[in-house]
């Protein structure tokens, strides 16, 4: 059934207001006009829903029992119109993001905490997976934005259709702890370090896929005697001397600085790589995730 809600507006102001010649200095109209609305309504309704008094007009019974329903549903419409505008304003909305467990440990947090800190009244979800389930999940419109490790080293995902921004420059390493602090003392071919106990992250993962290709580069192969799922346990298996750990430097500072773990100096350097955040060029990004990715971008590390 077809609603003409400018009737209605009408019903709502003149009974509001009590008058129908202050209803038409709001609707910006004649008072004819607002008569005939309020004739037409009461067609409509088939009943009569004012009357007039010295003062102007009050509404029937029959007035007074639409006069809730119709004035519930403007105020919807007005706090309806307040929430776009608080959207807009970024006062309130929402962000759907996904990050790995390292960016989500070692780099979100403080970027997390300026932006909340900015607009205290945006919510944050988080999704934990790895950088190719990100991009799935982008593509499908699960996500609004993803932060994922630079470059994409699994050929089956493409970022073709994404925008792609790099935020942190990052260094894979070689660290030991104690038992094995000689290694550092000098700097080691890749072909010397591998002859020790490897401690790498697990095949499916992004930080792994690229460490092999760089080996390949090299000719060669390897079979750690550790594969974790974790970035933290490399780091406490390296502590407790099980062998040579590949981490992430940027990420280690604290154990590099009170010599808990030393690094290794290869002859034949990893090169860097970086932490990017994507999302897809075609789905429009919401204004609270428009506003934390223009955050993100221009707070990025160097």
């Amino acid at each position: 059934m077809f609603v003409n809600t400018e009737l209605y507006r009408t019903f709502y102001l003149v009974a509001k207001e009590g008058s129908i010649s202050r209803a038409a200095e709001q609707l910006f109209i004649t008072q004819p006009a607002v008569s005939r609305a309020i004739q037409q309504l009461e067609e409509r309704c088939g009943c009569v829903l004012f009357f007039r008094t010295p003062k102007g007009v009050k509404l029937t019974k029959e007035g007074e029992l639409l006069y809730p329903y119709i004035e519930q549903a403007f105020n919807f419409i007005s706090l309806g119109e307040k929430t776009i505008s608080d959207v807009k304003g970024l006062q309130k909305g929402e962000i759907t993001f996904g990050a790995g467990d390292t960016i989500c440990k070692h780099f979100l947090p403080p970027h997390l905490k300026n932006f909340k800190r900015a607009h205290p009244g945006i919510r944050i979800h988080v999704t934990n997976q790895n950088s190719p389930s990100i991009i799935q999940m982008i593509k499908k419109g699960e996500l609004d934005i993803g932060f994922i490790h630079l470059p994409v080293v699994n050929d089956q995902y493409s970022l073709d259709q994404m925008a792609v921004y790099e935020v942190m420059k990052i260094q894979d390493c070689f660290v030991v702890g104690e038992k094995f602090r000689e290694l550092a003392e000098i700097p080691r071919s890749i072909k010397e370090i591998l002859q020790y106990p490897l401690i790498l992250l697990e095949k499916a993962s992004s930080s792994r896929i690229y460490f092999e290709k760089y080996l390949a580069q090299h000719n060669l192969s390897i079979k750690p005697e550790f594969e974790l799922s974790d970035f933290e346990l490399l780091i406490q298996f390296a502590l407790i001397d099980f062998g040579v750990a590949c981490v992430i430097k940027n990420f280690i500072s604290k154990e590099l600085r009170d010599s808990s773990l030393f690094e290794i100096t290869p002859l034949e350097p990893i090169p860097p790589r970086y932490i990017g955040v994507v999302h897809h060029k075609s789905i429009p990004l919401p204004a609270a995730a428009k506003e934390f990715l223009s955050f993100i971008v221009q707070n990025k590390n160097p």
